[in-house]
């Protein structure tokens, strides 16, 4: 993907940079993805909706120039539905955390999924609630220290892609912030896909996350996306062995079904005519 693109040109300049995210987050490595896939698709800005969430993540909106809605806790899906519903002519990115987006919103995700309503959703994950004290999230690895953990978390955490394709997602990818080549990929792929389309990114918390489980520094946090990840097509030619504790990348499910808001625009059509 093209990458001497002048991405100041989505940007809001008023607002206070550097980024208020702490050093070595990944969360503006994913936002520099986003803008050159937006920018690789020639969408225009003003043709663009962002909608997010309460959280680190819920900061990405503040800093674009596109048409943006900062909402409440785990309600982003809520109010990008509406919105969707209202202007189906926009794209609409929704931004949320994984504690934002799987635990309280939670109940949004699941049935934004199950109407696959053309929304591209993104979870932050970093394993934890960054922004509100460091608890435990639904993605917190097992055995690994929280504020609301600190003789290590005892639950059993979500697979974000196991969940987005048992409730019915029609696009379903992983990247991470140390391969940001790819995820600039994924998202223009996601961006692009008619229905409900969710992408983790795996991005680095160094501050809280790191800290408490004593994970080195944001450099090293990268490296080990690197050493813990597995891209799909080289996974298929790998043993479970070899597999065991590797976390796969890639795009997981694409296909074409129904889409919500062209169902109900045909429902607005046949009910007008009787």
């Amino acid at each position: 993907m093209q990458k001497d693109i002048d991405v100041y040109q989505y940007l809001r300049h008023e607002k206070k940079f550097p980024l208020i995210w702490c050093a070595g987050c990944g969360n503006g490595i994913v936002l520099g993805s986003m803008l050159r896939a937006v920018d690789s698709l020639k969408i225009s800005k003003d043709r663009v909706a962002m909608v997010s969430g309460i959280g680190c993540s819920g900061r990405t909106s503040t800093y674009v120039d596109f048409n943006t809605l900062h909402t409440t806790h785990g309600r982003a899906l809520s109010f990008a539905t509406g919105l969707k519903f209202a202007r189906p002519e926009l794209t609409t990115l929704v931004v949320m955390g994984d504690g934002d987006g799987l635990s309280i919103g939670g109940n949004h995700f699941i049935h934004a999924a199950r109407r696959n309503i053309d929304l591209t959703a993104f979870i932050y994950n970093n394993n934890i609630y960054g922004m509100t004290g460091g608890q435990v999230s639904p993605t917190t690895p097992g055995g690994k220290i929280a504020s609301t953990a600190p003789m290590g978390n005892i639950e059993n955490n979500f697979d974000t892609i196991k969940v987005a394709e048992a409730c019915g997602a029609t696009f379903v990818a992983r990247g991470t912030t140390y391969d940001a080549d790819a995820l600039d990929e994924i998202i223009a792929i996601g961006i692009q896909h008619k229905g409900f389309s969710v992408i983790e990114v795996l991005t680095p918390c160094p501050t809280i996350y790191g800290r408490y489980n004593r994970l080195g520094s944001a450099v090293d946090m990268l490296k080990s996306q690197l050493d813990d990840t597995i891209p799909l097509e080289q996974a298929k030619n790998m043993s479970a062995e070899e597999l065991q504790g590797k976390t796969l990348t890639g795009i997981f499910v694409n296909e074409d079904k129904r889409e919500f808001c062209e169902e109900y625009e045909k429902l607005v059509q046949r009910a007008q005519k009787k």
